[in-house]
């Protein structure tokens, strides 16, 4: 069948184009809509930003994601706005942002500002309140080299706190027909919309790709542009896409956003979404997943070790049905977990801190916004008093799994929660770890990185002195 989706308002059917045709590609090449452009081909430089929209929404929410991560399949039953089409919308005459954006002169060289113009017409028709924080937020994931960042945002500031038709864009949003299968030639693309279904799909076809929101699997199309057979997207499946919480637990289904996941993390465990926040832009935050940086299995994926640290539980589904396990135990080794043929992630189950537990996480990069990391160290801490009565200690990047730390933990259990004890639990991390050399960090420099940790934790935790964060403003 064929995918349908609204593009600058014109209904679309794409029924000739192969699955693992990137939205960028077919924007430029087929649509001919070339203000869209190709910069990094990675999701980094949001030169290829544009805005999409889910016409199922009770209200429907604008969201800037990266065109070159996407796959044409994605774009089913949605409505999708490109640089163009803002003009055509607005009879021709520019609209509210980009008149901002001329009367501020935030343009130079001009590649990067169609990028810069869909993440601030997606922020001006949200129902954020926007501050500098916000701004700075939601152009992060716009490189601009040559204007340099205060004109573009005044032009944001001026675009989105004077008034904003909120709603001038729902009666656009039409309801679209979507299909659970595409396949053109040797290649499919399955969008199942429920677990049952999915679980058949995938015990048919085991060597199909998973595709949660595309941040790290698009690469692949985008970069190295492999052809997959088959697709099992898993954005529809409505068991995927719920959030549950009760009195001790916090259940994300593996294809809630981060963007969707946010509020209730941010809630919870701030420091964890203040990780989270670092991970990816918007653009990214808006389609990647928990469940697909689990999945991943990477041992540089930044949310493993926390969840580690705050031992959370995975429940992987397939056609037997549900099987739980610990995040801790379903890595096995490098880019090996303890899936079984016809097993996905279902859901991860977190639970909620208990009163006298903290938890911090500190990620450790070459730079602030959007970057691998080089060690990730995650603590959750339970002290009673001056005295530490548990302590789950989980890193990042120092092995070939996110791994827990023994003898660090060891060495904090049980003892004063002071400086020697900081500096003691530091010492004990040489002996958990073994960590390699490779392009982002050498192995000396993690291990005396893992272990300074500690000390930031001990000054965190004590309200000694405020950590900085080492990052522009």
């Amino acid at each position: 069948m064929a995918v349908q989706f609204y593009l600058n308002g014109e209904l679309r059917e794409v029924a000739a184009v192969a699955p693992t045709t990137t939205v960028l590609d077919y924007l430029r090449e087929i649509a001919v809509l070339t203000g869209t452009k190709e910069g990094c081909a990675e999701g980094d430089c949001g030169a290829c930003a544009i805005v999409i929209a889910n016409a199922a929404d009770e209200r429907p929410v604008y969201l800037a994601v990266n065109a070159c991560l996407l796959m044409v399949p994605q774009l089913d039953g949605k409505h999708v706005y490109t640089v163009e089409g803002l003009t055509e919308r607005n009879d021709g005459l520019l609209d509210p942002v980009q008149e901002a954006m001329v009367q501020s002169d935030g343009t130079q060289c001009g590649f990067c500002t169609p990028g810069f113009i869909m993440s601030m017409f997606a922020l001006r028709h949200s129902n954020e309140e926007v501050s500098d924080e916000v701004i700075h937020d939601a152009l992060a994931g716009n490189l601009c080299r040559c204007t340099g960042y205060r004109p573009i945002v005044d032009s944001m500031r001026d675009a989105c706190l004077g008034t904003r038709d909120d709603d001038e864009l729902v009666d656009e949003l039409a309801v679209v027909d979507t299909s659970d299968t595409y396949q053109i030639g040797s290649q499919s693309f399955f969008a199942p919309t429920n677990l049952t279904a999915m679980a058949e799909l995938f015990a048919r076809h085991p060597d199909a790709h998973i595709l949660g929101g595309g941040t790290d699997l698009g690469i692949l199309v985008s970069k190295d542009r492999q052809a997959f057979k088959t697709v099992i997207h898993t954005a529809q499946v409505i068991e995927l896409r719920e959030i549950r919480e009760d009195g001790d637990t916090l259940t994300i289904g593996a294809a809630i956003t981060y963007t969707e996941a946010l509020p209730y993390i941010d809630r919870l465990y701030p420091s964890f979404a203040t990780m989270i926040k670092r991970i990816g832009s918007r653009q990214i935050r808006n389609v990647g997943t928990i469940g697909g940086n689990v999945g991943n299995a990477s041992p540089i994926g930044d949310t493993p070790p926390c969840l580690i640290a705050l031992d959370a539980t995975l429940v992987l589904h397939s056609e037997a049905g549900d099987r739980a396990i610990s995040v801790e135990d379903y890595f096995l080794d490098y880019r090996k977990t303890d899936l079984k043929d016809g097993e996905f992630i279902k859901e991860i189950r977190i639970p909620k801190l208990k009163p006298g537990q903290d938890f911090r996480t500190f990620k450790i990069s070459k730079r602030y916004d959007q970057d691998i990391s080089a060690v990730i160290g995650a603590y959750r801490i339970g002290i009673d008093g001056e005295k530490i009565v548990d302590a789950r200690i989980a890193y990042g990047g120092m092995a070939a799994t996110p791994k827990r730390a023994p003898a660090a933990e060891a060495a904090l259990t049980g003892k004063s929660w002071k400086l020697d004890t900081a500096l003691a639990a530091a010492a004990a991390v040489g002996e958990d770890y073994s960590p390699i050399s490779d392009h982002r960090a050498g192995k000396e420099y993690r291990a005396k990185v893992a272990g300074n940790l500690f000390l930031r934790l001990y000054h965190d935790l004590s309200g000694i002195d405020k950590a900085l964060e080492v990052m522009a403003v």
